[in-house]
């Protein structure tokens, strides 16, 4: 089971974040990253996606930012070590008020399954060292994983009120942070995460990356650095603390007809007309997918029976069963809009929506120590980059 303990929080001294904090790194477009940085001179872009100037080089550049803003207390690190609690507050797709609370700390970083961390789906391969190198120079991490824990009672923990440090609105999610010092508290809350296994949601490949500089430091000699956990938030794995989105499949050297003759095998076909948002909730009530066609408009795809009786029921799994054997390439895209823009201007051949994946499903395969095909899901809203940082000095 996987070690869970606090630390030494660092954060931003003042208590209005507005033009401090940013969305995840992976998330960021040029022209967002250009107005974020422009907000002021101590957002946590300039240290959690770095610009060269100055000939220092973009990593060198970062740890001197951060460097800078410690000497100079633009970001304070708590006198002891604390958890920070993370409450998200919404409105989903449904239109349900729903609030996500979890705990930020440092989680054990080892193997996945014998560490008590598990993946839950395939890790598509990144070849670039960007974080590890940021990693490394910084001396720190700046940004969280999220892992779901398996432990039961773990929201219960989580109800009461911390210290209240900071809270921001943004998209319309209102992301709270509160510290929380109280000895007993920290040990339970310790104690719980510990009890079971953390299944990760979102940030394989930071993960991946605490993998490597855990090793890197290992192999300098030190077993017992900060670099043993990194930074992650774990909230509870149930229905009411989870929002999924599916992440649907853009496809690519393979022809639409040559497509369409590889998934009627498996799936019969029916004109859905044109898509639209409202699509998702159609593809819920027929238990069916749906193609996209260049002109913008579906084909349902519904199970033949007994089509996939020997194949795991997820629509991710379901696609890659029926291309096993066909030549192609597939990509992954977010938003029903963003999916027909891509087939419409022919940057994709065809593109196949699919269903969310339910929690029963995410725990199922937890728990079973199987994992998704890439990109099964799309966990939301995203978590803020800059409300702690984590030093491993």
């Amino acid at each position: 089971m996987p070690r869970f303990t606090p630390f030494p929080a660092l954060r931003y001294r003042s208590n209005d974040l507005t033009d401090l904090i940013a969305p995840p790194y992976d998330v960021l477009s040029e022209a967002e990253l250009d107005e974020l940085n422009a907000r002021s001179p101590h957002n946590i872009t300039h240290v959690d996606v770095p610009r060269e100037r100055d000939g220092a080089g973009r990593y060198g550049q970062a740890a001197a930012t951060l460097r800078t803003w410690i000497d100079e207390q633009v970001m304070v690190a708590d006198p002891t070590p604390t958890f920070t609690i993370y409450r998200l507050s919404f409105t989903d797709a449904t239109g349900a008020d729903r609030e996500i609370v979890g705990v930020l700390g440092g989680c054990e970083v080892g193997p996945y399954g014998p560490s008590g961390v598990h993946a839950h789906e395939r890790i598509t391969p990144k070849a670039s060292t960007d974080r590890l190198d940021l990693t490394r120079a910084t001396d720190a991490n700046l940004s969280p994983v999220w892992g779901l824990s398996l432990a039961a009672g773990l929201t219960e923990l989580l109800l009461e009120p911390g210290e209240a440090v900071a809270s921001i609105t943004i998209d319309g999610v209102t992301h709270s942070v509160e510290r929380v010092t109280d000895p007993d508290r920290i040990a339970a809350i310790s104690e719980r995460i510990a009890s079971d296994d953390v299944l990760i949601a979102d940030g394989h490949h930071r993960y991946g990356v605490a993998q490597q500089h855990r090793d890197d430091v290992r192999a300098d000699g030190d077993s017992e650095s900060a670099a043993e956990e990194t930074l992650m938030f774990v909230s509870e794995l149930i229905d009411e603390q989870l929002s999924v989105e599916a992440i649907h499949r853009l496809y690519h050297g393979i022809s639409f007809d040559d497509l369409v003759a590889a998934l009627s095998i498996g799936f019969d076909t029916e004109p859905a007309g044109p898509v639209d948002d409202a699509t998702l909730a159609q593809m819920a009530d027929r238990v069916a997918l749906c193609l996209v066609d260049a002109e913008g408009n579906g084909t349902w795809l519904t199970p033949k029976p007994d089509a996939f009786d020997d194949v795991r029921s997820l629509d991710g799994v379901w696609l890659e069963h029926l291309l096993a054997d066909v030549d192609h390439d597939v990509t992954y895209q977010h938003g029903v809009d963003r999916v027909v823009d891509a087939v419409g201007s022919g940057a994709a051949a065809a593109a196949v929506l699919i269903r969310p994946v339910s929690v029963d499903e995410i725990e199922r395969t937890a728990r079973e120590g199987v994992v998704m095909p890439p990109k099964s899901t799309f966990f939301t809203p995203k978590l803020l980059t800059g409300l702690v940082v984590r030093q491993l000095h």
